[in-house]
């Protein structure tokens, strides 16, 4: 499985500062949800592009694109399965590292704002499978088959706001034996109350996120947040599948 030489991911090595929903905060969890902001300087930046409400469609773009690029790396630092082997330089033999491609990854963007942050994961995994997510009232269109067993996956959603929708997809795929361990969520920001909502039912779950905001309006929406993704990735307003928010 992913990370089985890798150690305890956000826990260790002082990669990421770890945010931790604990049960004095909610009682109701079983465990701690794992939620880790990286402190990279460039996270902040591409995160403080997106908080702009001036920000045109290309540059908002770009930056959920590098937002996912570098969640990702985080996401996959002692995640990543990987394996030793003996290569031949120039000069000598030489023992070398190398990602294990008989460990398969699946990547689960969530549409449609959720390909923004793909985009961007693309070129850190470009050899990952892919199943496009779609919320709908009679279940989630992409999880409709099985999951191979050895499969690590990554969800790309673009923003935990209400938490409902992330839930949908992490109960589905807990019906399909994907959970813990296996499972990692990237998204470009996360309010408070969506984080609570989704350790309460998943709180085995790891998170990787560039901030986390402390509420959200009447609507639904992250305050301050980053603006309705879907329209500013795109442009303008999108038919979307999705019902609930995630």
């Amino acid at each position: 499985q992913p990370g089985h030489k890798g150690g305890e991911g956000c826990q260790k090595g002082g990669h990421g500062r770890a945010t931790r929903l604990t049960p004095q905060v909610m009682s109701t969890m079983a465990m701690a949800l794992r939620v880790v902001v990286p402190p990279h300087p460039l996270i902040g930046h591409w995160l403080a592009v997106l908080r702009d409400r001036h920000t045109p469609g290309p540059l908002y773009a770009s930056a959920t694109t590098e937002l996912g690029r570098w969640l990702s790396y985080e996401a996959l630092r002692d995640w990543l399965p990987h394996r030793s082997i003996q290569v031949d330089s120039p000069l000598a033999t030489t023992e070398a590292e190398i990602v294990d491609g008989d460990v398969p990854l699946l990547a689960l963007p969530l549409l449609t704002a959720g390909l923004g942050l793909w985009q961007g994961a693309q070129a850190v995994i470009p050899s990952a499978q892919v199943r496009h997510l779609g919320l709908q009232q009679q279940g989630i269109r992409g999880l409709d088959r099985p999951i191979p067993p050895r499969s690590g996956v990554l969800v790309f959603c673009a923003t935990v706001a209400t938490g409902e929708g992330l839930n949908q997809v992490l109960d589905r795929l807990a019906e399909l034996g994907v959970r813990g361990d296996r499972l990692r969520v990237v998204t470009a920001l996360a309010s408070g109350p969506g984080l609570q909502l989704v350790g309460e039912r998943h709180g085995d779950l790891t998170i990787y996120t560039a901030g986390i905001d402390p509420e959200l309006d009447g609507d639904g929406q992250i305050v301050p947040g980053i603006g309705v993704v879907a329209e500013r990735l795109f442009a303008g307003p999108l038919l979307e599948i999705a019902v609930p928010t995630a």
